[in-house]
């Protein structure tokens, strides 16, 4: 029996996770004795099994507006599937993520998820500027007035003319970051790539999130690099296994991550 979600948001809240649970169907070609044996396939048809994979298992948090929380955990944790919920790339199994501005008006959202999210290959890097920013609700006028600034800071002047198809996985993130930070998003949300290039070109990033935190824009982020969670988040949200293993400031969950850390890796 499913549990009843509330679905009562707090008036300060720009992100309410309730009850959150991801299941995912594994296909497998051919019967696995073992599989069976211990009770994990579902179903056997014409020689392909099906598994049912559980990415997230009840997870509920809340983040006020204003706060910058980076999600951390070892590959498997379910830190990306927790993110591509949040930003309506997934669709949960059981409960609800909520997002709200701080006025009547929905939430303005910016993810970064993917490297090659919102672009397409066969368009130049100006014309997905366009692209990407109408995948992200803005307006063509906006795009435009916006373009210069967007290109002057992924520092791409000099190849934003030529197909995507051929820039390098660098230049490809930073022109998605410098799209989704200048829509000027109430909801930042980012997947590994907070800070991208060189180290001249990340501090700047790093000044531009701090201007954005200023500013009290909300920013999700996942991250592997303890250096850049240490830096720029004020709470961590720690994933084990599809559940929160810990959720507070960010020295002390960092301080139980890196205890928990010191055992062999998996």
């Amino acid at each position: 029996m499913q549990k009843h979600i509330n679905r009562v948001v707090p008036p300060n809240s720009a992100i309410s996770v309730q009850d959150l649970t991801k299941h995912f169907i594994l296909m497998h070609r051919g019967g696995s004795l073992k599989r069976e044996l211990l009770g994990a396939v579902k179903k056997m048809r014409g020689g392909t099994s099906r598994e049912e994979f559980t990415a997230l298992n009840d997870v509920s948090f809340e983040v006020p507006h204003g706060q910058t929380v980076a999600v951390i955990g070892r590959n498997g944790s379910g830190k990306s599937t927790l993110l591509g919920i949040i930003a309506r790339v997934y669709r949960p199994t059981h409960g609800v993520a909520i997002l709200q501005g701080r006025t009547d008006e929905p939430a303005r959202i910016a993810p970064l998820l993917a490297l090659d999210a919102g672009f397409h290959p066969d368009l130049t890097g100006l014309e997905n500027i366009e692209f990407y920013g109408s995948v992200l609700g803005m307006s063509s006028a906006y795009i435009k007035s916006r373009a210069k600034e967007i290109i002057e800071f992924a520092e791409l002047e000099e190849k934003i003319d030529t197909q995507m198809r051929g820039w390098n996985d660098g230049a490809k993130l930073r022109l998605g970051f410098s799209i989704a930070v200048h829509t000027e998003p109430d909801i930042l949300l980012v997947d590994e790539v907070l800070a991208v290039g060189d180290e001249s070109f990340q501090n700047k990033c790093y000044r531009l999130i701090a201007e954005m935190q200023k500013q009290g824009k909300t920013i999700l982020f996942v991250s592997h690099d303890l250096a850049v969670v240490e830096r720029v988040a004020s709470r961590i949200i720690w994933l084990n296994k599809g559940v929160i293993q810990m959720d507070g400031p960010t020295h002390e969950v960092m301080d139980a991550y890196r205890k928990a850390s010191e055992v062999p890796a998996e």
